[in-house]
């Protein structure tokens, strides 16, 4: 009798079964103190853990298509240890050329598996945010997931954009997010804002500068703070000042 392909769940349980022997108990701990939610972590180093999986990936694709590798990597987000996610996002990361609306689809459901900011920003950055960017019709589900009571879609509304800030594009549409997310109180979703405004502003000062001026008496500290990282001194302190 022919052998039976092993399924995606046969698989990620190997997976699994590599990354729960792989850590450090000492890094789990240091992860579970710097992202302060409970994290159930193996305690990989992110490095370590990208080389290994980067291997795997070839091995997969050897024996098996794309659509099985993401077979893979959805079975992955489904765990409950946070290097489990992680794999699932480098088993795919910088193959977003080869996806389309099934597969952002796909990570879009994601979102709702999402327990904390640790599993959150993988899969939207890596993942989520330049399929936007290849794909700017892509934006009206940014917009949906802003209107979410979810704090992580919220979140992932500011970091799908990301991408799109750093080559210049969808400058209108970060305004628009933004102003719909200036009252927001969850200190993530304005995290997650600021950071956007922040890539923004350095990619496009010329645009941002004005708009974070225009906004510098309504938005959070906390989002001004951060959107004005990487500007120069004297015109953050433009910005941060009191507005009169």
């Amino acid at each position: 009798m022919a052998k039976q392909k092993p399924i995606a769940s046969s698989i990620a349980a190997q997976i699994r079964q590599t990354l729960k022997h792989g850590g450090s108990d000492e890094h789990a701990a240091g992860v579970q103190w710097f992202f302060k939610d409970e994290i159930k972590s193996h305690g990989w180093y992110t490095a370590e853990l990208r080389r290994a999986i980067r291997v795997l990936r070839r091995d997969i694709l050897r024996a098996h298509d794309l659509e099985f590798l993401v077979k893979v990597a959805d079975e992955l987000f489904r765990g409950p240890v946070l290097e489990e996610k992680i794999a699932a996002v480098f088993l795919l990361e910088k193959m977003d050329a080869q996806f389309g609306d099934r597969e952002f689809r796909l990570f879009e459901s994601w979102l709702d598996r999402i327990s904390s900011w640790a599993d959150h920003d993988g899969p939207v950055h890596y993942l989520i945010a330049p399929m936007v960017a290849a794909n700017p019709a892509r934006v009206k589900d940014v917009f949906r997931w802003a209107k979410s009571s979810d704090r992580w879609h919220r979140r992932a509304a500011c970091v799908a954009l990301i991408r799109g800030a750093r080559v210049r594009m969808l400058f209108p549409q970060i305004v628009t997010l933004s102003d719909s997310l200036l009252t927001d109180q969850d200190d993530m979703v304005q995290k997650g804002l600021g950071w956007l405004l922040r890539e923004t502003a350095k990619f496009d000062a010329q645009r941002t500068v004005p708009y974070l001026m225009k906004i510098r008496g309504r938005a959070p500290r906390l989002v001004l703070r951060t959107a004005c990282e990487t500007l120069p001194a004297g015109i953050k302190k433009k910005i941060l000042a009191p507005s009169s």
